[in-house]
């Protein structure tokens, strides 16, 4: 298989190339991450030959599912990426040994990669008072961020509570979204719902399910690709691919799995694609190397911040990055291109945007 033939099949997987129904684009990717609503948004916008802004949030939530992130994705997998350890935990309020260790101060150690630690500030019984609190305030009506801090607030929540409970890396917050009591709004603003009751799949039937749409809907992928996309080890990708119905394709000395999907591969790659922040394009697959960009460019999009930048995909390889602020579009080239290329990304940005006023080359 050629290099052009592999982009196609994965182009074509992700509904880059013939966009469908935002149901089935949530649903066969997986999601799309929503660190920053607006580049979900887009990433939806570019899929889905339904895409509605007004009607967005309708059949989607927001939560934490793959790699421990935040995404927007169907209400009906809720079950699928909320695993709530195994089903144990499925709404449960308590929280003994549920946070690491408790140190000698009485605090509580809850993160810790070797570089940095976070200290968790409530005992179970005080996590489990607050959650009662912010349960009791959603059951009204969503409530945000800010609203929730405040009624805390009234109830004692001290300033180092405060920061365990709604901490930016998700926090007490998380926890209730984690054990099926909650969902983000769909939508830039944080705030909070009460999630629909369900029953949660069993986390390995889950990763099974996911795996399978995976290899259906984004690969072709090599065993690195699905280990970084879903942050697993090289053991579990190749029992997953022990139970699924895969096939191979060899490329560069490497090989690709994927599982028959019945679409149709012949089409040609497109001039040009504004690609979201976050896209699963550039998170489908390990991000040490890619089919998409050269090897000089890789810290331009991927930074060491952990954001993953918008990029400008012209006739299948990234060229550049974007941003959009209110009508201006900022375009960042990695390389030279020639004057019929600034067109086609021209001409592009004009079918997506009614609204820029001023283009700017960097």
């Amino acid at each position: 298989m050629t290099l052009e033939e592999l982009k196609i099949r994965q182009l074509t997987n992700q509904y880059l190339i013939t966009p469908t129904n935002k149901k089935t684009v949530v649903k066969d990717i997986l999601g799309v991450q929503a660190q920053f609503m607006v580049n979900a948004m887009h990433s939806l916008k570019i899929r889905c030959n339904d895409y509605d802004e007004k009607l967005l949030a309708k059949g989607l939530v927001k939560n934490w599912t793959i790699r421990s992130t935040v995404h927007v994705f169907s209400e009906e997998d809720l079950p699928l990426f909320i695993h709530c350890n195994n089903g144990l935990d499925y709404r449960n309020n308590e929280w003994n040994g549920y946070h690491t260790w408790q140190r000698p101060d009485g605090s509580y150690l809850w993160y810790n990669d070797g570089t940095c630690q976070r200290v968790w500030a409530l005992s179970p019984e005080r996590q489990k008072y607050f959650s009662n609190i912010i349960l009791e305030e959603i059951k009204k009506e969503p409530k945000t961020r800010e609203d929730l801090k405040n009624i805390c607030r009234f109830f004692g929540i001290t300033e180092i509570e405060e920061n365990s409970v709604f901490d930016q890396w998700g926090g007490g917050i998380a926890d209730l979204c984690k054990r099926g009591f909650i969902n983000y709004v769909v939508q830039e603003k944080k705030a909070y719902i009460l999630s629909p009751e369900f029953t949660p799949i069993p986390y390995e039937e889950a990763r099974l399910e996911m795996a399978r749409r995976y290899f259906m809907n984004i690969a072709p992928a090599t065993v690195h690709d699905a280990m970084y996309f879903f942050g697993a080890k090289a053991t579990e990708v190749k029992e997953w691919l022990s139970k699924l119905p895969v096939k191979t394709i060899e490329f560069n000395g490497k090989t690709y799995y994927y599982i028959e999907n019945g679409k149709n591969y012949d089409n040609s790659i497109p001039e040009c694609l504004f690609l979201a922040g976050f896209d699963q394009l550039m998170l489908g697959y390990q991000k040490k190397e890619s089919l998409y960009l050269d090897a000089e460019n890789l810290r331009s999009i991927f930074n060491l911040a952990g954001i993953v930048m918008p990029p400008i995909l012209l006739k299948g390889e990234v060229v550049g990055k974007w941003k959009k602020k209110d009508t201006k579009l900022e375009l960042t080239l990695f390389r030279s291109i020639s004057e019929n290329d600034k067109k086609l990304i021209i001409n592009k940005s004009e079918s997506l945007w009614n609204d820029i006023k001023r283009i700017v080359w960097s």
